[in-house]
């Protein structure tokens, strides 16, 4: 019994020594800072575009306000000549552009809650990333963890027959073990 226990955890030993060597922190960590660099600068350019459309919106709104304005001109120059048929489609114009000036505000607003909602996500990631602090810990750790892994593998050199925990280091294993798990 004591035997199966041993191997096993000489198997979880050499699993986990494998899984640290193939995994470096360190890397990892400036992946993940190159790929939160690379979102924001997507969604600054989502920010741009979203706001470039909306000014577009802005512009057309007020083209069909001002042609609702001319149009109510040529109406009331229609009426004053006495010509209502020319004043009833002018009218009808004006109609029409203020439909689609209702439609362009509609859609500023949206556009508006848009960029809104945008420009907070960015504001978001641009804290994420300026919180340099929380990456140098888990750096702290990686490097750590790396002195750790050589100190192993020199000790593991230094002695090339495998020694018998003693009783003291066996009572201890338990407690070693549950904060290595807890990594």
């Amino acid at each position: 019994m004591a035997l199966l226990e041993r191997v096993s955890t000489l198997v979880r030993a050499n699993l986990n020594d494998l899984i640290d060597k193939a995994e470096e922190p360190e890397k990892m960590i400036k992946q993940v800072i190159l790929d939160m660099q690379n979102q924001l600068l997507q969604v600054k350019t989502q920010v741009a575009i979203a706001i470039a459309d909306q000014h577009l919106l802005e512009k057309k709104k007020v083209e069909n306000d001002d042609k609702v304005q001319e149009w109510m001109r040529k109406a009331e120059l229609a009426v004053d000549k006495k010509q209502d048929d020319l004043a009833r489609a002018a009218l009808l114009r004006v109609e029409s552009y203020r439909e689609m000036t209702a439609n362009f505000a509609q859609q500023v607003d949206d556009q508006r809650a848009q960029v809104e909602n945008l420009k907070s996500a960015l504001r978001k990631l641009e804290q994420k990333l300026g919180r340099k602090p929380e990456v140098r810990p888990a750096q702290a750790r990686a490097e750590t963890g790396r002195s750790q892994r050589q100190s192993r593998s020199a000790d593991r050199a230094a002695s090339s027959r495998p020694r018998r925990p003693s009783r003291h280091r066996r009572a201890h294993r338990p407690v070693v073990q549950r904060e290595v798990s807890d990594l």
